[in-house]
């Protein structure tokens, strides 16, 4: 499998898979994200349940299947490490201050602005006039749907400013991560390798502090029916996106990733009764056509 991916790269072939990939990363995301959200859990011991889970998946992983790593690789898992640990404080004090439908879009929406800027810097990818009107529609829905919630959420509205605020720092590590993430999976020959050993690294932070600093009371029964599906969409997601991300260009693909936003629309309808709407809807549609016009205009 490892040197069908990599036999991949850059190829014609390689750029259709890398976009299926993102596609499909983006509508598991989103259930991800909903489910990290709650509604049993909250977004702290969720994302714990979530990480003990996926580490416990990546242990055999590690030890059995996959080659060992590069020694040139352990600074880039020590970037791993931090990086996303930033991600996941900041994503889970975003998801305790807001509503889904306020802080998912936001935070989707963000991150491949900034993992633009970080792809240009770190692979020279340059983007094309074309996508760079994508890049502004995608932005257009982002501003125009902050300034929406601003003035008519009414769910947790006396923490929506922090919400967005929080929202969009968690943006940015999405950013940090995305490019990071696609500049560790290509140092190493092995693309396996590394998703194995990111999902095991990934795993120590969330629970550790959960356990120490907020003192979990709920059931165990609880945190395995939303850890191991929470898990299993994990792999899916990231796994997905971080094999794009070596076919392909990162900035395209993370990009594409966002039309994540408007699956959450549904899915926050379903399981949290969050009312959309069709003005927030729109702008959540307005950030997806962004990332699709992104994606063809390439």
């Amino acid at each position: 499998m490892a040197e069908w991916i990599t036999g991949l790269e850059g190829t014609e072939a390689g750029g259709t898979l890398a976009m299926a990939l993102a596609l499909f990363a983006a509508v598991v995301h989103a259930f991800f994200g909903a489910i990290q959200k709650g509604p049993r859990l909250d977004p702290w011991e969720s994302r714990a349940a979530i990480d003990i889970f996926y580490g416990l998946l990546a242990l055999p992983l590690v030890l059995f299947v996959v080659p060992f790593p590069e020694p040139h690789m352990w600074p880039i898992f020590a970037g791993v490490f931090l990086v996303h640990t930033g991600y996941k404080l900041a994503q889970a004090a975003a998801y305790s201050a807001g509503a889904y439908t306020v802080v998912y879009p936001v935070v989707r929406g963000t991150g491949p602005f900034f993992t633009i800027i970080g792809a240009y810097l770190l692979f020279e990818e340059v983007f094309t006039p074309v996508q760079w009107l994508g890049v502004l529609v995608l932005m257009a829905g982002i501003l125009g749907l902050a300034a929406y919630n601003l003035v008519f959420q009414e769910v947790q509205r006396a923490t929506l400013r922090p919400a967005l605020a929080l929202a969009v720092l968690t943006g940015l590590f999405v950013a940090g991560y995305t490019t990071w993430d696609a500049y560790g999976i290509r140092a190493t020959a092995d693309p396996f390798t590394f998703i194995a050993w990111f999902f095991l690294i990934d795993a120590v932070f969330m629970p550790i502090y959960v356990g120490l600093v907020r003192r979990p009371t709920v059931r165990v029964g609880d945190w395995v029916r939303l850890g191991l599906p929470g898990a299993v969409l994990a792999y899916l997601s990231f796994g997905s996106i971080l094999l794009a991300t070596r076919l392909d260009k990162v900035g395209e693909a993370a990009v594409l990733r966002e039309t994540s936003t408007v699956f959450a629309a549904g899915i926050a309808w379903v399981m949290f009764g969050e009312r959309v709407g069709p003005r927030r809807l729109a702008l959540m549609a307005l950030i997806a056509a962004g990332a699709v016009i992104v994606e063809l205009g390439g």
